[in-house]
């Protein structure tokens, strides 16, 4: 801790040390929903309201549209809070309806009646909340914080860590402190930097084809590769099938890959491996990433980085903290690529794309690069046996990360916690990737210090993070994270909002994805977690995870509104939080699983002649499903006829709710190899997605069917859900389970 106070206070240290060399440039889907929220068009001089339908952020217009586009696409805003029992599809928790709309948060829920104490109404928190809430102070934090690229360990920003805790610290809070981790980090080499050949057919350098210096994908695999250049659409996995049926050769080629199709750009290199691939080009497409530099969009030669580990947190120390690497064994993330990637320009892209033999691309590949017709490759046209050349130098290096917390203790419930934070670091200004998000921490970190001291007491505890390493894959998060995962009743305590921010208020629930800051809390730590997402449908804003994310050029998407759009944004986190921290009886609804599990069921049912042909049986699946049903009803209908005004029984329910999610991880597959235990959520051959794939090819390819495989999988699932029912249930005993 001394080193890490040294280094947050500008001294010298070991932190310094560790960070020698780093440059200030250095620059899967899962099912619990998200929410998506859309800004609805804006008038000035009007007041933001929660009507009776939707919660939606309105102001009064006249007949003159005037619409405001917040796009803050990528940025991490957490909202973790110790409660929630846990979330899953539609009917994630009572703030949303059947459609997925966000309801308006009444009092109905949290405050029907006065308690006891001069704990005050929710109305007259919300009025409290608008009153200290500013515009000035959100926009001029985001211009200090994405003034220049600061990476972790960069000395840009160690000066915002710095900024930050002292702010935190003028504020009257209950507990400010830094948590720290060693971690190993990647950056562009120095001395080499990553190239691009064409080359003939003994491998002579024909043409090299210059790269942006600053792009790159943190955590690829290093070294050269050289083959023929496939191009894989989006390389979704169902792209790579569709390429092996059109019979085009994909082993030992390069593949080019573009930005988006839902699927980050770990995923994208994961399944290239796969699929034999020897490396990845990964590029924006103009049918997907706006690049007309006259109506805010990229320059054609332009990259957009992401990192490439299919995992989150430091993949040297998996499953657990990286405090110091010296003392854990050498290990390393079974998601970390060997195959090296690297982003590329759409121009680059259309040198090489342009040149390609071979057949046609399928009905919807065809992109908008110029002088480019969609064919697949791996040849090239023209005389010669011409191939691409690829060469990555990153280096790797350990870089002290510094999370800094800053907490208000809650009055009745001071064990339990409501986690608001926002990542930090950036490879380049990072107005939306990290700065929108810190500036909103920073504000409700000021409002609520200021509600407490004019009479506001939470019920529960209020904890405010600015999170380090994420764009590295949630690095800082996640090795906190692991820092509790040896105190069960740590994890106990908490579960995670997300709130991602980038345009227009309507509530969508969308699934989580494996770039999430809330991904590793839920897959991993069994805590629960939802993401608001804003989007805009009209306008995108495509400078996200590039050099051109500035304060800039939001503000000429937004027309000058930055201040008094993030101000909105910030009221209804707030009002969330209120929320989060005032009700007595946490506002989620434990049934949702039973709905996923009935899918489960009735895939089952359709392959019952298959199964039972094979000596299988989904009965005890069923039973389980069941059980948990039951379980989750019995609590239902004990909340609403029990007097929630009893604190002990109150915390019982709570702490049923919450131990649900946690009970979904899968005891029986490794932490180390298999961190993202969740059998609804995580990722691996015990999830319930892995079984519902695998019983499916009971039909599509009877043949790739594995018996001793289903039986497993079908009995560590089972074994799971009748434990996580059990924990439900409060009493296992009371469970009806005929046999």
């Amino acid at each position: 801790m001394d080193s890490v106070t040294g280094l947050i206070s500008g001294a010298a240290g070991g932190g310094a040390q560790a960070n020698e060399g780093v440059e200030e440039g250095g620059g899967v889907r899962r099912r619990v929903p998200p929410i998506e929220l859309k800004l609805v068009p804006l008038e000035e001089g009007s007041e933001v309201t929660l009507n009776s339908d939707v919660m939606i952020l309105q102001r009064q217009m006249d007949r003159r549209k005037a619409v405001v586009y917040l796009t803050l696409s990528g940025l991490l805003i957490f909202t973790t809070a110790f409660l929630l029992g846990y979330v899953a599809f539609r009917g994630m928790c009572r703030l949303c309806g059947n459609d997925g709309e966000l309801i308006p948060l009444s009092d109905a829920a949290g405050a029907q009646h006065a308690p006891e104490g001069g704990v005050m109404y929710m109305a007259e928190l919300r009025e409290m909340l608008k009153k200290y809430l500013t515009e000035e102070r959100i926009e001029s934090t985001l211009r200090r914080v994405s003034r220049a690229s600061h990476p972790p360990g960069s000395s840009e920003g160690n000066a915002v860590a710095r900024e930050i805790l002292q702010n935190l610290q003028n504020l009257r809070m209950d507990h400010t402190w830094t948590d720290s981790h060693y971690a190993t980090l990647q950056f562009p080499s120095r001395t080499q930097p990553n190239t691009l050949w064409l080359v003939d057919s003994e491998g002579e350098e024909l043409e090299e084809i210059p790269l942006d210096s600053e792009g790159y994908c943190a955590y690829s695999a290093t070294g050269t590769a050289t083959g023929g250049v496939v191009y894989v659409n989006y390389g979704r996995r169902e792209d790579f099938e569709q390429l092996r049926a059109l019979g085009v050769a994909l082993n030992g080629s390069i593949a080019v890959a573009r930005v988006g199709g839902a699927v980050s750009f770990a995923e994208k290199v994961w399944h290239a491996q796969e699929a034999g691939h020897v490396g990845v080009l990964i590029y924006p497409d103009p049918a997907d990433v706006p690049q007309d530099p006259r109506r805010l969009g990229l320059h054609s030669n332009a990259v957009i980085s992401e990192h490439v580990h299919l995992g989150s947190g430091d993949p040297f120390t998996p499953g657990f903290p990286s405090f110091n690497h010296t003392q854990f064994p050498s290990t390393q993330s079974s998601g970390l690529p060997i195959i090296p990637a690297q982003p590329i320009s759409a121009n680059v892209a259309s040198k090489l794309l342009s040149q390609l033999s071979g057949s046609s691309c399928p009905r919807g590949w065809q992109g908008r690069l110029p002088y480019v017709q969609c064919v697949l490759g791996p040849g090239f046209t023209g005389p010669g046996e011409r191939r691409v050349k690829m060469a990555v130098y990153n280096t790797m290096k350990p870089v002290l990360l510094n999370n800094i917390f800053a907490s208000i203790e809650g009055k009745i419930e001071p064990d339990h916690y409501i986690i608001i934070g926002a990542q930090r670091d950036s490879w380049g200004p990072g107005a939306v990737k990290s700065g929108v998000g810190t500036a909103l921490l920073m504000e409700l970190a000021r409002t609520f210090s200021n509600m407490v001291e004019n009479g506001f007491s939470p019920r529960r505890s209020l904890l405010f993070v600015s999170w380090d390493g994420g764009e590295f894959g949630n690095v800082g998060a996640t090795e906190w994270l692991e820092s509790l995962c040896s105190e069960e009743s740590a994890l106990l305590g908490f579960a995670l909002i997300l709130v991602h921010l980038s345009c227009l208020f309507v509530c969508r629930v969308k699934p989580l994805y494996l770039n999430s800051g809330a991904y590793s809390f839920t897959a991993f730590g069994g805590v629960p977690a939802m993401q608001l997402h804003f989007t805009e449908d009209a306008r995108s804003y495509p400078f996200v995870n590039t050099q051109l994310d500035s304060v800039g050029r939001l503000q000429e998407l937004l027309q000058g509104r930055l201040g008094s759009v993030g101000r909105a944004v910030a009221e209804l986190v707030g009002l969330m939080v209120l929320k989060l921290s005032h009700d007595q009886i946490l506002p989620l609804d434990v049934t949702c699983y039973s709905n996923t599990v009935q899918q489960l069921s009735s895939k089952l049912n359709q392959h019952t002649a298959q199964l039972q042909s094979r000596g299988l049986s989904p009965q005890w699946v069923f039973s389980a499903r069941g059980d948990y049903s039951r379980a989750a009803k019995n609590l239902h209908e004990a909340i609403k006829n029990s007097d929630i005004q009893d604190e002990r029984l109150a915390r019982l329910y709570n702490t049923r709710i919450m131990r649900v999610e946690y009970y979904f991880l899968s005891q029986y597959v490794s932490v180390v190899e298999t961190p993202f235990r969740h059998v609804f959520n995580g990722r691996g051959d015990h999830t319930l997605s892995a079984l519902a794939d695998h019983v499916s090819l009971l039909r599509s390819a009877p043949h790739l069917f594995n018996e001793a495989r289903f039986r497993r999988q079908l009995a560590l699932f089972t074994w799971t859900l009748q434990g996580a029912a059990n924990a439900l249930s409060g009493d296992v005993w009371n469970i009806d389970n005929p046999l």
